[in-house]
């Protein structure tokens, strides 16, 4: 997106970005930047509703509860603000603001203060969930498209976009978002995962971290948009050593984000993913990334491979037949 970074590796918003103490960790651990935790509308609402529910003084008086909404809003964006302003003074490596909204005032809003607070880019992590049967697949891409211009028309830092993997035309989908302004695109979100407790028969959370088996969507995804794409691609999820950073930068990817590996092996382990990866450049000659990075590509016949999504069986007869997996 423009910004000089000293190694591929980005910390992924979670609650290790969310404190200036965790990010200066992540810096001095190699991180070359850092993603914060999201900002959440929704979140700040849900606490003015509660405040609300406190007291029966606001259903009585709708101005004030009017009044209460803004004050609630612009006290919850004061406190991330507020921890740009402080990451910004106390750390040299890029700061990327996140948000999440679910009305496109605030989308706009967020943005320009984030803006103005000093972050060096802001990351879109929009999700639009596509559980409305009414609601078409052209209609879904519309709305992220229309986010986008939104916020690209009034702020001038760069614009990245954590995408959803729940796109009928995952291609067409990235080409709409780079035609509307996003400097680069971060594949893929990854959402909350119900399951069912069948002892006590209630929800719960299953598989709150990745796992390095998750890779596989991400990777097929970098491999076929990055040679197609002029925006910047970021790989997420699933990323827990150096040969999956090696192999998504091999794909195409211009940097990666890893979250669940720092919770499992400390914020330090950077330092240690970062010296496998030159290792391993030292033993294949390589001096740069940029010597390696798209370097599967090049192959026309992995191009086939990217795209493959059958398994072929040999069988006894010699009859090759397509199983899916």
């Amino acid at each position: 997106m423009g910004m000089e970074l000293s190694n591929p590796i980005i910390v992924g918003s979670s609650s290790l970005t969310s404190s200036v103490r965790n990010i200066k960790k992540c810096e001095e651990a190699g991180a070359a930047a850092v993603v914060l935790k999201s900002l959440y509308e929704e979140q700040i609402l849900a606490n003015t509703d509660q405040m609300v529910e406190t007291d029966e003084m606001y259903q009585w008086y709708p101005e004030a509860m009017e009044f209460i909404n803004t004050i609630s809003v612009e006290n919850g964006i004061e406190r991330y603000l507020d921890l740009v302003r402080e990451c910004k003074e106390n750390v040299s490596i890029p700061v990327i603001a996140s948000i999440n909204c679910f009305s496109s005032k605030n989308w706009m809003h967020f943005s320009k203060e984030l803006e103005n607070a000093g972050a060096d880019a802001l990351e879109l992590n929009v999700s639009i969930f596509p559980e409305d049967a009414k609601l078409k697949s052209a209609d879904i891409e519309y709305e992220y498209f229309n986010i986008v211009k939104s916020v690209k028309k009034i702020i001038k830092i760069p614009v990245s976009v954590k995408m959803s993997s729940y796109f009928t035309n995952i291609k067409l989908a990235a080409k709409g978002l780079e035609s509307h302004g996003a400097e680069a695109l971060v594949l893929f979100n990854r959402y909350y995962r119900p399951d069912i407790d069948i002892d006590n028969l209630r929800m719960i959370t299953r598989d709150t971290l990745s796992g390095p088996e998750e890779i596989t969507q991400s990777l097929r995804w970098i491999g076929l948009l990055s040679e197609k794409l002029k925006c910047d691609m970021v790989a997420s999820t699933g990323i827990h050593d150096a040969s999956a950073i090696i192999k998504q930068l091999l794909a195409g990817a211009k940097a990666v984000q890893i979250c669940s590996v720092l919770y499992e092996n400390g914020i330090d382990y950077i330092g240690e993913l970062i010296s496998e990866i030159e290792a391993w450049m030292k033993r294949k000659g390589f001096k740069t990334i940029d010597a390696f990075r798209g370097l599967i590509n090049m192959d026309p016949h992995n191009s086939i491979s990217w795209e493959r999504i059958h398994f072929m069986k040999k069988t006894s007869g010699n009859i090759i037949k397509p199983i899916m997996r």
